[in-house]
């Protein structure tokens, strides 16, 4: 059989993209490594709780066609993020905003707030800013720094603050204000049911395969494709010809636990180098499961190594370089090629990003309005 489009990856990006096709008449076959579709926002029911199986994930977005889009296969809860973090034991609020000022140095005027940071950021002398402990120093503070950025961004990315670029900590909101909404965004939730309900209805009609891993697969069909989206890694497709991106995998702990609750909150951070995980979930808080038992999860940075799932890109300077030549690569040799998603475009997507960067494509690729 021949098919409009093979889609490598049931994600967020290729089930987005799988949808548009299929709509538009073109014929798709989808496969995924994993024996299971949804990506990285697979989720498992288990006792009552959707248990988020690849780490929380929270939709949250501005962007009114995204939000369009999501809507129509599920309904969002409108649960809001409100992050705890502990530092050695003492509990502060995240992202930074005056609950976080009022515990750490006893102000409540959003004034006395700025004054302290500002007095704190010139004790320090930051000249022209270069890594990511000068950008987060010059934006809250050396105390606020210490306490919930440095132990947690180390533990993240595997490398001292020092050594890593300054965009990474200019995602996080800084408020004067009691707002301890995580997100800035207009929409915000989990959809009823979990992720992989929702990603199944996206694929609803639309041939897929799991437990298909790409080479093996197209090295032993007889069918043929139009044309490739492949949302994997970009280097690991052309062999590491060019040589190796750099990534970060993580480690889940999780378990079941024969009690209603145990920390009353979906997300505590810790931030204390000495805790060797950076967070706890507990899942049921994410769609406020009534389940006389919960589940947690101890998430562990973890190196990456083949084998491994690729969590998150670094986008450094020396990564983003090559990252460029292999998509330099990419159009040369392989133009049957797509590549898309965070791997496949080397960039850290939230969600809703990489559902506008598969719209993009289905706008540039199959000439619809999206």
């Amino acid at each position: 059989m021949r098919y409009d489009y093979l889609i490598v990856g049931s994600g967020l990006f290729g089930a987005t993209f799988a949808r548009y096709a299929a709509d538009s008449g073109k014929t798709c076959l989808v496969i995924d490594k994993r024996p299971n579709i949804a990506g990285n926002v697979y989720t498992k029911n288990v006792e009552g709780i959707n248990v988020h199986v690849y780490g929380a994930h929270i939709f949250h977005t501005s962007d009114d066609g995204v939000w369009e889009f999501v809507n129509r296969f599920a309904k969002f809860n409108g649960y809001v993020n409100r992050v705890i973090a502990d530092f050695k034991g003492e509990r502060y609020s995240l992202p930074f905003n005056m609950y976080t000022f009022e515990k750490l140095w006893g102000v409540t005027d959003p004034e006395a707030a700025k004054a302290k940071i500002a007095e704190q950021i010139a004790g320090f002398g930051i000249g022209e800013i270069t890594n990511l402990e000068q950008q987060a120093i010059s934006m809250v503070g050396v105390d606020v720094y210490r306490k919930l950025v440095k132990g947690y961004t180390e533990k993240q990315w595997g490398r001292p603050c020092t050594e890593l670029p300054p965009s990474i900590i200019k995602r996080l909101p800084l408020r004067f204000t009691y707002d301890d909404n995580y997100f800035n965004d207009k929409y915000q939730g989990i959809p009823i049911g979990g992720y992989t309900a929702m990603v199944e209805r996206m694929l609803d009609g639309i041939e897929v395969l799991t437990n298909t891993e790409y080479k093996s697969f197209i090295a032993s069909t007889r069918h043929t494709f139009g044309k490739t989206v492949y949302t994997g890694m970009i280097d690991e497709f052309f062999g590491y010809r060019l040589g190796r991106l750099s990534y970060r995998s993580l480690r889940f702990e999780t378990e079941l636990l024969d009690q209603k609750d145990f920390q009353g909150n979906a997300v505590v951070n810790y931030t204390s180098y000495d805790v060797p995980y950076t967070r706890i979930i507990e899942h049921k808080y994410f769609e406020g499961s009534p389940s006389e038992k919960t589940v947690i999860s101890r998430e562990y940075p973890d190196t990456y190594e083949e084998g491994k799932e690729a969590y998150y890109t670094v986008n450094d300077e020396k990564n983003n370089a090559l990252a460029a030549e292999y998509k330099a690569l990419a159009a040369k040799e392989r133009p049957d090629i797509i590549f898309g998603g965070r791997l496949g475009e080397y960039k850290y997507y939230d969600m809703d990003k990489v559902i506008a960067s598969a719209r993009e494509l289905a706008k540039k690729e199959l000439g619809i309005c999206v």
